[in-house]
């Protein structure tokens, strides 16, 4: 294995991406301490130490927006306006265009995000800077735009490290910027239940227990997210112009979880607006909704179940297009065994893609709410596991192993993923 791995640093090309991704992270590491002029540490720390409403989001941003430094959003107002332009290529014909035109079409599609991304920026930033304004020095209009002006700056770097990482290093840079935050706090989590075993908050017992449960859960995500439920396909003898092609047999690969991690996070976004609301409206009916949906009360956890659920159906017919899969098999001359081409075959992959979906729905509803049963097991309170931080680092960690390997391969050395 360790001579399979000391492959990647025998090639130039792939040792320089490597150094250049770390080096990279290196950056991203130190802007996280970074703060922004005008803020109180210590004011902000205790408006953390209220409730873990935003650990989700310090999380992703590695620590950085406890701290309110610089890289304090992170990288999430692009990955919304990503997932909102996604969402728009069914809408806008000039999107789903742009979407068919290979590489000039993915770049017009990457400027318009970018813009969009600044946007979305500038207005999280405004609405954070005034949700937060107890831990401002001085929280008059002006000081409240320059604080806004920083934070979308800061996005806007990250946005521009992460396309470097892509052209340059390793990988898709905006997922591994995600990544790279998320285990960071990994020696915070470990001093924090070093400190919990010490004061005899809890026992050895309960650290073996979610050390076993750590480990089961990543190598069951694992073998969810390389899941495929694959549709076998019969290509016909055809003659085009001169040249006759045999005919041969491949399949399709359907995903057992097409959607990713976007139904949790647009679950938990729904979810979250009314309790973040509440917390600056002084409305006695408004907090008492909000009460009934604080993390891990029933209602809460019942309606982010149904919500998830819901979103991955939603979020797979929108991106999975099963019309243009079951057209483009008849305009190739490919068939699925005993289905007839057409409408036959789009309603076929449509009924097994249903069927998938469910699967992959509970999948994501189950490590949604792991970190509370987590919890409630191994009475360790304050260490983040599951969830949405587990999908991402075991998706990222995935990708990135393959395209390492597929480079690794690709200059005949010996693969280390077997």
């Amino acid at each position: 294995m360790f001579s399979a791995l000391s492959n990647i640093f025998k090639i130039p090309e792939l040792r320089q991406k490597i150094i250049f991704t770390l080096v990279m992270f290196a950056v991203f590491r130190m802007g996280t301490h970074i703060p922004v002029p005008g803020v109180d540490p210590t004011a902000l720390e205790a408006l953390f130490q209220n409730g873990n409403l935003f650990g989700l989001l310090d999380l992703f941003s590695g620590g950085a927006f406890s701290k309110f430094s610089i890289f304090a959003m992170s990288i999430t107002p692009y990955i919304n306006a990503a997932i909102i332009i996604q969402l728009l290529n069914v809408v806008i014909p000039t999107l789903e265009q742009w979407s068919k035109e290979g590489e000039e079409g993915h770049k017009k599609t990457t400027q318009v995000t970018r813009y969009l991304t600044v946007v979305l920026a500038f207005f999280q930033a405004v609405g954070m800077s005034i949700g937060l304004k107890q831990a401002i020095l001085n929280p008059n209009p002006v000081n409240i735009l320059i604080i806004a002006i920083t934070l979308t700056a800061g996005t806007i770097f990250l946005m521009w490290l992460g396309e470097q990482i892509t052209a340059q290093g390793v990988g898709n840079g905006i997922s591994l910027i995600i990544f790279a935050g998320i285990v960071a706090a990994l020696p915070k989590n470990i001093g924090t239940i070093y400190h919990y075993v010490q004061a005899g908050t809890i026992s050895y017992f309960s650290v073996f227990l979610f050390a076993v449960i750590a480990i089961a859960m990543v190598m069951f995500v694992v073998h969810i997210e390389t899941g495929f439920r694959r549709i076998p396909i019969s290509y016909a003898k055809r003659v085009v112009g001169q040249r006759a092609f045999q005919g041969h047999s491949s399949h399709i690969p359907l995903k057992v979880n097409p959607a990713g991690v976007i139904p949790i996070i647009f679950a938990s976004s729904v979810l979250m607006f009314p309790v973040t609301i509440a917390q600056f409206i002084d409305v006695p009916w408004v907090k008492t909704v909000a009460s009934y949906l604080e993390w891990g009360r029933p209602l809460q956890t019942t309606l982010y179940v149904l919500l998830i659920i819901f979103f991955t159906y939603f979020y797979t017919a929108v991106t999975v297009k099963i019309s243009d899969m079951a057209e483009n098999l008849k305009k190739y001359g490919g068939f699925i065994p005993g289905i007839r081409p057409g409408q036959p075959t789009a309603d076929y992959l449509d009924h097994v893609m249903t069927r998938i979906t469910l699967a992959g729905s509970i999948f994501l509803a189950f490590i949604a709410v792991l970190p509370n049963m987590i919890a409630a097991a191994t009475h360790i309170q304050g260490v983040y596991f599951g969830g949405t931080a587990l999908l991402i680092v075991v998706g990222v960690a995935l990708q990135t192993m393959k395209q390492i390997e597929a480079m690794v391969v690709m200059r005949h050395y010996e693969g280390f993923m077997k």
